[in-house]
């Protein structure tokens, strides 16, 4: 009887747990980083409540409501939230704004109720996670037997974060996912049709995707890259030959302007000493 007596106890207090909070899974929540975000909190109808002691790893803030209208009273104990923490009435929910990386984890909050003399628990989970942009794909390939053109694609993102997911369309269907994961496997040999991927990422707060890959360019025409670029390079030598010739030639145009210049005041001068003298009867300097 008296086993039974303290199982049942053991159940009330149980249930009194549970009904405080204590034993709930905490409520999933998912924030952008350098964005807000607000951990709601449901207040019981129709009951006061002394104060509202807001957590994380350790205690963040108290709210003391005010009394006939007056403001809440805020003391902001943990001052890396300083500024950055406002509480919205009537509840007092916790907002957070400019997120960072350390403003995720745990966060609950103990509202102690006046009217019951009782106080409930509600408990968070903070997930932050940044906006992803556009993902880089790297195309590697390899010409085997048989004319045969293996292709690897892999999917790749710089900051990426935690909970990242990639998968692979194929070209002409925009429904169906052709592989899922970073790296995608293919083969392709001539006179099949062209070959196009687009990369798909995605985290719980953004998606975002790649162009469009044209997979069997690469295999059509293995020599292209490098014929691109040696065509790039011989247009470029082409560019600064012409350049260079462009600029002796205007040096030497300039060479030459300037010995005009310089001689012809010699030849004014000699000239005017030949017609003096002319008229004094003496033969004048040769202009050689």
């Amino acid at each position: 009887m008296g086993a039974l007596a303290w199982l049942v106890l053991l159940l009330l207090l149980l249930e009194a747990k549970g009904d405080s909070g204590d034993g709930t899974d905490p409520e999933e929540v998912v924030a952008v980083l350098q964005e807000s975000i607000s951990l709601s909190l449901e207040t019981p109808p129709d009951e006061e409540f002394e104060n509202v002691i807001w957590s994380s790893h350790i205690r963040l803030a108290t709210v003391v409501p005010g009394k006939k209208g007056n403001p809440a009273a805020i003391t902001v104990i943990n001052p890396r939230y300083q500024g950055r923490v406002s509480f919205l009435g009537p509840s007092y929910s916790l907002q957070i704004s400019n997120l960072s990386w350390e403003d995720a984890g745990p966060y609950h909050a103990q509202i102690n109720l006046r009217t019951s003399q009782s106080s409930t628990m509600q408990r968070y989970n903070l997930r932050v996670y940044q906006r992803l942009l556009e993902p880089r794909v790297t195309v590697n390939f390899k010409i085997s037997g048989k004319d045969a053109c293996n292709i690897s694609l892999t999917c790749s993102m710089e900051k990426a974060g935690m909970d990242v997911t990639y998968s692979w369309i194929s070209s002409g269907d925009s429904i169906d996912i052709a592989h899922e994961g970073p790296v995608l496997s293919t083969s392709w040999r001539p006179g099949e049709d062209p070959l196009s991927y687009t990369c798909m990422a995605s985290n719980p707060v953004s998606n975002v995707s790649s162009h469009r890959i044209h997979a069997g360019l690469f295999c059509a025409d293995p020599g292209f890259p490098s014929e691109k670029a040696s065509s790039t390079f011989c247009l470029l030598a082409k560019g600064l030959l012409l350049l260079l010739l462009l600029v002796i030639l205007a040096v030497g145009l300039w060479v030459v302007w300037v010995r005009k210049r310089c001689q012809t005041p010699k030849v004014k001068k000699l000239k005017r000493n030949r017609m003096k003298l002319r008229k004094k009867g003496k033969p004048g300097p040769s202009l050689a």
